[in-house]
């Protein structure tokens, strides 16, 4: 299906002597400075590492020996409270020293990375060496909507990482799809493997010239989060990524997304304009920055919203997004700005907890038992990409797809409906799409109820 050659732009790599033409390389190195000391990061010296320079290396022998905060409160994820501590390392490379056996809480060894940790715990971890990345084809069954010899487009599964990183260098989308176009593995040397510090879930657009660790992410155009589901472009040659990317940059592609909320944004239909940036406190989370004085941290994110819903009694609510931009974790970081974070979303505020104390009040008595086991359910943000329109990066055509949502965030759906909603049909969704986004293209398609 796409033609091979020989281009190698590390000329010690024999592992990229051959790959597709989809698959892209930067033409320089990412930038590692040098780090083989080992380090002890302790509660006395945390405060003072704030105001260090990150480390921007392979954090490899870097050991952290500390005893959880008496004053946090309630359970905290193991890799999580990790990732917090030392400083500008990524959540994928905690999550890989976990599951390698490299941390013990309480003297005793965990290899979970969603272990819940207690005030008084006393952790010890060790990260690892950095393996090298490859990309196997696996046999993973794909939902394509659309195939042609220039571009494939996707139904992502939530759950689903989308191209390897460290953690999750198996079972993801570009695992998928090197299986599906009979493409042979891709590897990068130990020298050439990813930066810890790239981000590894972005809904933003990749370019053709990014770091070595593009050749681990063939034809990947746009990204979606583990946790969401729904539509996303893949490019099967170099023009096309090319094309593509451009779209992406020009803010020319159009997003739908469909959501759920914990409570109700107010007013109901608008437009978020606030920067997104990394929140300095937690390099794995994003925050919206109101202001200029933060534009050096922050870049231009704009999103429109419009409330589909309300559900239980105001404890929830069903919300469609409009992307005018494409930030990392864009919508998350909005949602939680206007004080709705995403159902299920544990790490912007949409936490189980936050979901009974919205959703509890609000229902009769004798929903308690039927919301609780609701609530237990959640196991991630409900989000997913319910449009996606481009155009085709050889023949210029409109290209516009649209994809119900999986059962999970159906099944939560139906049930916030039976405390005390009626039920809304997709196609009034997509109707209700085209007349507040204005995109009449939408009328053409014929959809399934969101909930059966």
């Amino acid at each position: 299906m796409v033609s091979l050659y020989s281009c190698c732009p590390f000329p010690s790599t024999k592992a990229l002597q051959m790959y597709p033409s989809f698959l892209f390389l930067s033409p320089r190195n990412p930038k590692l400075l040098p780090f083989t000391i080992s380090r002890i990061l302790r509660a006395s010296s945390c405060s003072a590492a704030k105001h260090q320079q990150p480390i921007r290396a392979r954090y490899a022998g870097v050991q952290l020996e500390e005893t959880v905060d008496e004053t946090k409160q309630g359970k905290l994820r193991l890799d999580s409270w990790i990732s917090s501590r030392i400083q500008s390392i990524s959540r994928a490379r905690v999550q890989f020293s976990i599951k390698s056996g490299l941390v013990t809480v309480n003297g005793r060894v965990v290899d979970k990375v969603s272990h819940g940790l207690r005030a008084g715990d006393k952790v010890n971890c060790v990260i690892s060496e950095l393996q090298p990345l490859k990309a196997e084809p696996e046999d993973i069954p794909l939902d394509i909507v659309f195939e042609d010899d220039h571009v494939l487009v996707v139904n992502k599964p939530p759950h689903m990482v989308v191209h390897p990183a460290p953690g999750n260098a198996t079972g993801t989308l570009v695992n998928g799809i090197l299986h599906h176009c009979s493409l042979p593995t891709v590897a990068l040397s130990e020298k050439d493997v990813l930066s810890d510090t790239e981000d590894v879930s972005d809904d933003e657009a990749f370019s053709c010239g990014g770091s070595a660790a593009a050749s681990v992410r063939p034809g990947i155009v746009h990204r979606l989060d583990k946790g969401t589901s729904g539509l996303l472009v893949v490019a099967k040659d170099e023009h096309s990524h090319a094309h593509l990317s451009e779209q992406f940059k020009q803010h020319m592609i159009q997003r739908v997304y469909i959501s759920l909320t914990c409570g109700v944004p107010s007013p109901s239909a608008g437009r978020v304009d606030i920067p997104i940036g990394r929140d300095s406190n937690n390099r794995i989370r994003m925050v919206a920055v109101p202001g200029l004085s933060h534009h050096g941290r922050a870049r231009h994110a704009a999103s429109r919203y419009k409330v589909i819903e309300v559900l239980a009694g105001g404890g929830s609510a069903l919300v469609q997004w409009r992307l005018e931009t494409g930030r990392t974790h864009q919508i998350r970081a909005h949602a939680k700005y206007m004080g709705i974070p995403l159902l299920g979303d544990e790490v912007y505020g949409g936490s189980k907890s936050m979901a009974l104390s919205l959703l509890r009040p609000r229902i009769p008595p004798n929903y308690n038992d039927e919301l609780s086991k609701l609530v237990s359910r959640l196991e991630r943000p409900y989000l997913h990409a319910l449009v996606l329109g481009f155009k085709h990066p050889h023949s210029s055509e409109k290209m516009h797809f649209s994809c119900s949502p999986p059962p999970d965030f159906s099944e939560i759906l139906s049930h916030l409906r039976n405390i005390g909603i009626e039920k809304v049909s997709l196609s009034r969704i997509i109707s209700n799409t085209c007349i507040y986004f204005q995109m009449p293209w939408i009328h053409l398609f014929c959809m399934r109820c969101i909930a059966c």
